[in-house]
């Protein structure tokens, strides 16, 4: 080997070398700190941010929170138009399938229920689209938290949006198959509470990070950045008059988010 193609190798080598440095900090440094943020909630640190299903297959991630006791939950859900999920029965569930089948509505519709921490949903809500309950927006709500960082109860959640009514990839029951954009989905929750005034802050803290065709209890796919939109409820009920502050996003985090949403038209 000629002194120049020795070079030239060596050169190559340390290149290599240095991309693989750079690579291993952005990976498994950089990256993770990133999306790793608890600054407006530090309890949340550890959390795993998916839930799963009876059978214990990953399900839809947690994306939204709640800070508030359980009747300030149930009174800002009501005024922003969201209705408590019946049970699952056989009566509901002969009520959902008339509603599919003949275009009939049903407000409160049974979800299917899923797991986090080991235990199912404490509470459900939804909203319909459209006449049955074939196409509805829904959330599932479980308390993780006795006191958060504003000494309330902090609740996670998983918000979709059904899509129809089909048949599990993984089962093969009969069950609800959620839109992939599942971050579309927190925001219509988010905007709904809002226009509600029953929030008196938001911020968000870190899921299960950007996420590409990720898969679901019952196959489907979503997207997401990964983020966590928590709302703090105004206490005792009240509606506010003045807008809700939004605490800051870490300036690392803004960036990855405008990252995110300029990627959107790879992901569609």
């Amino acid at each position: 080997m000629s002194r120049r193609a020795h070079a030239l190798a060596i050169t190559a080598m340390a290149v290599l070398g240095f991309a693989a440095v750079l690579y291993g900090l952005a990976a498994y440094v950089v990256a993770p700190a990133i999306w790793s943020r608890y600054e407006h909630q530090r309890g949340l640190s550890g959390f795993s941010m998916v839930t799963r299903t009876r059978e214990g297959i990953p399900g839809d991630p947690i994306n939204v929170g709640l800070v508030g006791s359980k009747t300030e939950v149930l009174c800002a859900m009501h005024a922003a138009g969201w209705y408590p999920a019946d049970p699952i029965t056989l009566r509901s569930s002969v009520e959902i399938v008339g509603s599919v089948l003949l275009d009939l509505p049903y407000r409160s519709a049974p979800v299917s229920n899923l797991y986090f921490q080991d235990r199912r949903e404490d509470l459900a809500f939804e909203k319909p689209v459209g006449r049955s309950a074939d196409r509805r927006n829904h959330v599932r709500f479980w308390k993780v938290l006795e006191q958060g960082e504003e000494g309330r109860n902090v609740w996670l959640g998983s918000a979709t949006l059904d899509r129809g009514v089909g048949f599990s990839h993984d089962t093969g029951q009969i069950t609800h198959h959620i839109d992939p954009d599942i971050d579309a989905e927190r925001a219509v929750l988010m905007s709904d509470l809002d226009a509600a005034k029953v929030v008196e802050a938001s911020y968000e803290v870190s899921g299960i990070g950007p996420t590409l065709w990720g898969r679901n209890g019952e196959g489907d796919r979503y997207d997401t950045d990964g983020d966590i939109r928590i709302a703090r409820l105004a206490g005792g009920c009240e509606r506010r008059t003045t807008p809700p502050v939004r605490l800051e996003t870490p300036v690392m985090a803004q960036i990855k988010n405008w990252l995110w949403r300029l990627a959107a038209p790879a992901r569609n």
